[in-house]
């Protein structure tokens, strides 16, 4: 560790769980958190992954993105993170200066609604949770997974 940097400051991205992908030539392994992080009140955390080269790695990408994670017990919508958002973002943080060879602190990349649909190329479709899966934005009962009848409504079975 170079002389001025802090422990605080360098961020190591795990490589279970990561995916690889190549963007403009270059190879980088991404991840979403396997598990939320909690905060203060227990309020929700925006979904968020992380990226760096596969090989010599140095800067972590973090990207937080406009919606909640999927296992958010609110109810709130989410998206899938696709590779052609990831590949997207990682364009987007090295157009506004993410040098992903140079190690130290991590690079913060913050996605607002209206850019989703530039970096997907097209609108995104968001997901809302609901009990034991996920349901287009806007769907309805016919939406919703099958599910197997847990008792049955005759009242003289005992």
């Amino acid at each position: 560790m170079g002389q001025g940097q802090s422990l605080e400051a360098i961020v190591v991205m795990p490589r279970k769980g990561s995916r690889l992908i190549t963007v403009d030539g270059t190879a980088y392994r991404w991840r979403v958190r396997h598990k939320p992080t909690r905060g203060r009140g227990d309020t929700w955390s925006p979904l968020s992954f992380t990226a760096e080269r596969a090989e010599e790695p140095g800067g972590v990408l973090v990207v937080s993105l406009p919606c909640a994670r999927p296992d958010n017990s609110f109810g709130e919508r989410t998206i899938t993170v696709r590779p052609v958002l990831v590949g997207g973002c990682i364009r987007r943080a090295v157009e506004e200066g993410w040098n992903p060879g140079q190690p130290g602190a991590s690079f913060s990349l913050t996605v607002t609604e209206d850019e989703l649909t530039v970096l997907l190329g097209e609108p995104p479709q968001y997901m809302i949770p609901f009990l034991w899966g996920m349901i287009p934005e806007g769907g309805g009962i016919a939406d919703l997974p099958r599910c197997t009848q847990i008792w049955s409504r005759d009242t003289s079975q005992p």
